[in-house]
Parts: structure tokens; C-alpha cells; sequence
């Protein structure tokens, strides 16, 4: 039986190894390749429900970008609060803001995906740019940055965002590292030529991609992943890179209680669950293949069966996973982490086991 568990234990941590190997070590040292001069015209799009504090913030940040032609699309999805007032003021302050005023609509009540294709249908520019209300970019030169990578190829551009930090809280540097590592899965993917998703606080696309797809209608029941499934059914090799350079990132708030956050992790697994099948395969792979390395090492560890080549294994596996995960962390400014690696990725492993078991038993709460 101990035979048995050891040779499982190298099937699992050799497919470990090619995960890191050839998907997440060759994104993590690679660098944004810019391939203009950013110059195309630019509608930034806002989409916003009972958001008041943040839009006061926010909008001042993104209509001071260093962009000599764009356009912000704020998108007022029947808010109950101040938002749309504060909207129409910014309209007044600001000549390139465009208001779109979303009401409840019976079909699509509360839908954002309903409120994002009005805007887009709004919008007077062919590239757009997304992010949501409760972010901020990190740079003046934020839309450059992400237009840049256009080409007449590349149409659609993957961005990262980042959260916040609070000082001395563990649940604050798990939820980064969740983003961060999360990031770090799909943008390597995407660099290997297999993008599956993007992220709504910083992605880019061409006006023609979404319609092109009719834009969220396949997925337009789903109340989670406009960004996500978008990309998932419109991304391909061909069409899509990504932006990586620091002036590229935004950056939010993060969630600060691990109930909110972890009922954030389960909508995100459902709507995981529409990806096609090799994506879901793929990230499938990843995560049994992370517990059973754990799992199994512990079991061979405690009978002192092959001892020295697990832990010759694990050790390697561990220094190519800290190097990987560690420049990534650099390049999005969160080296922090990478102290923390081993601790917080254990207790990732718990958080996403559950997160997985719990899906299968029931839905998770209603969101905006």
C-alpha cells in the first residue's frame, strides 16, 4: 500500500513540476511586450450600483489619466443611493464623461452583465477599457499603458489588479495571495497561448469582440463573471495578450471578513464551473494535484517510507514554486508575500477544498 501511495505521490508532484516549469516560471519572468505608441481613442467604462463613496473617490483619479483622447462611460446600474447625483455632477464637471442611466428592468433586475452592455452600446469608441467602481489605477499613465498592447491582432488585453494591504492582518495577505497567485494561473495560460480568464477591474477589448460573441447573452443568466466568461468564450490565442508593467495596475479594497470573502471564492467556483472543459481540467489538475502532494508526503513522511526522495522532491518543488510565485510577486509588487509563501498556500488548500465542497451542496448568497 505504501508502494502504491509513493508512486501516486510522483505522478502528482511531477505534474506539479510541469505546471511550474513550463506554465508559471516562463510568465513570471517575462515582461510586457508594448507594441505602439497607446494613441487609440479610449472609452473607459464604469459600471456602478449604490457605489457613492467610491465613485467621489474614484472618478476624480481616472479623469486626471494621462490620455489625450478618452472618453469615461459611468454606467448608473439603478442605484438607491447618491451615485447617479454624483454621476450627473461629474457629467457637468467633466466634458469626457458620457452617463448612462440604467433602470430596473424585470428580465434583467439587478444583472450587471444587462447594465455593462448598455454602456458598451453607448460607448463612441471601438477599444474599451474596463474596471469597476470601487478601484483605482496605481498610475496616471494607466490607460497608455493598457492601450499599448493593442495591435490588429491583439484585441484583447488582460490587466492585473491588485488589493490593498492592512497592516497585520493574516486574511488580508491570504486574500492577496489568492489574487495574486489566481493572476498569476491565468496570465500564464494566457502568455502559453491558453487564456481563460480576465478580470473586470482592469481588462481591455475591442467594441467588435464583444459583439462578435453577442456579447453576455450566453451567459447572461449567470448573475456572476461578465468579465470571466466573456473572456472564456472570446479569448484565443491569436487574439489576446496581456499587460504586465507597473504603470498597468489598479489596484481596491479587498474584502475584510472571511465570511464576505469566502462567499466571493464560492460564486467565483460556480461560475468556474461554465468554463469549457479544458480550462476546467486544467485548474482541476492544479488544485488535486497541490493537495495530494501535501496529503501524500504527510502519510510517507509518517511511516518513514522513501523518506529522503520525498523530501529530496518536495524541497525542489518548494524552491521552483517560491521562485515562481516569488518574481511574480515582485513584478505586481507584492514581495511581502513571498515570506509568507508556504503558510499561506497551505491554508489557501483549505479555503479552496472547501470552497469546492460546500458548491456542491449549495448555492451561494445573491450578489450585486
Amino acid at each position: 500500500m505504501l508502494n502504491f501511495t509513493f508512486w501516486v505521490f510522483i505522478v502528482f508532484i511531477t505534474i506539479q513540476f510541469i505546471y511550474y516549469l513550463f506554465i508559471f516560471v516562463p510568465f513570471s519572468f517575462s515582461k510586457t511586450e508594448k507594441t505602439n505608441s497607446g494613441n487609440y481613442p479610449i472609452s473607459v467604462i464604469v459600471c456602478a450600483k449604490n457605489e457613492a463613496e467610491n465613485v467621489k473617490k474614484f472618478i476624480p483619479v481616472l479623469a486626471a489619466q494621462h490620455y489625450s483622447n478618452f472618453e469615461i462611460v459611468l454606467i448608473d446600474d439603478a442605484s438607491n443611493d447618491e451615485t447617479l447625483d454624483i454621476f450627473e455632477e461629474f457629467e457637468k464637471t467633466y466634458t469626457n464623461i458620457r452617463l448612462v442611466k440604467v433602470a430596473n428592468n424585470e428580465a434583467f433586475w439587478g444583472n450587471k452583465k444587462f447594465a455593462l452592455t448598455l454602456g458598451i452600446k453607448a460607448s463612441k469608441n471601438e477599444y474599451l477599457l474596463f474596471t469597476d467602481a470601487d478601484c483605482y489605477p496605481t498610475s496616471p499613465n494607466w490607460i497608455f499603458e493598457m492601450s499599448a498592447c493593442f495591435t490588429t491582432q491583439k484585441t484583447i488585453v488582460l490587466g492585473y489588479s491588485g488589493f490593498e494591504k492592512i497592516a497585520g492582518s493574516f486574511l488580508n495577505k491570504l486574500v492577496r495571495f489568492e489574487n495574486l497567485f489566481s493572476s498569476m494561473q491565468y496570465l500564464s495560460f494566457a502568455k502559453l497561448g491558453k487564456p481563460y480568464q480576465g478580470n473586470g477591474r482592469n481588462l481591455a477589448f475591442k467594441k467588435s469582440e464583444f459583439f462578435r460573441t453577442n456579447g453576455y447573452i450566453n451567459h447572461i443568466k449567470i448573475r456572476s463573471g461578465a468579465d470571466t466568461l466573456f473572456v472564456n468564450e472570446a479569448s484565443n490565442k491569436e487574439n489576446t495578450t496581456f499587460c504586465i508593467s507597473e504603470n498597468s495596475f489598479v489596484k481596491s479594497k479587498p474584502k475584510t471578513t472571511f465570511a464576505s470573502w469566502f462567499d466571493l471564492k464560492r460564486r467565483n467556483a460556480v461560475t468556474a464551473k461554465k468554463f469549457t472543459f479544458f480550462d476546467k481540467l486544467q485548474l482541476t489538475l492544479f488544485l488535486v494535484s497541490q493537495v495530494l502532494v501535501i496529503s501524500l508526503s504527510i502519510i510517507l513522511f509518517s511511516w518513514l517510507f522513501q523518506w529522503q526522495i520525498v523530501a529530496a522532491l518536495l524541497s525542489i518543488r518548494y524552491l521552483v514554486a517560491w521562485l515562481s510565485f516569488g518574481y511574480a510577486a515582485i513584478k505586481f509588487n507584492e514581495k511581502q508575500l513571498v515570506y509568507w509563501f508556504p503558510i499561506i498556500e497551505i491554508a489557501l488548500l483549505f479555503v479552496q477544498v472547501n470552497v469546492a465542497v460546500s458548491t456542491l451542496f449549495s448555492k451561494p448568497s445573491q450578489w450585486k
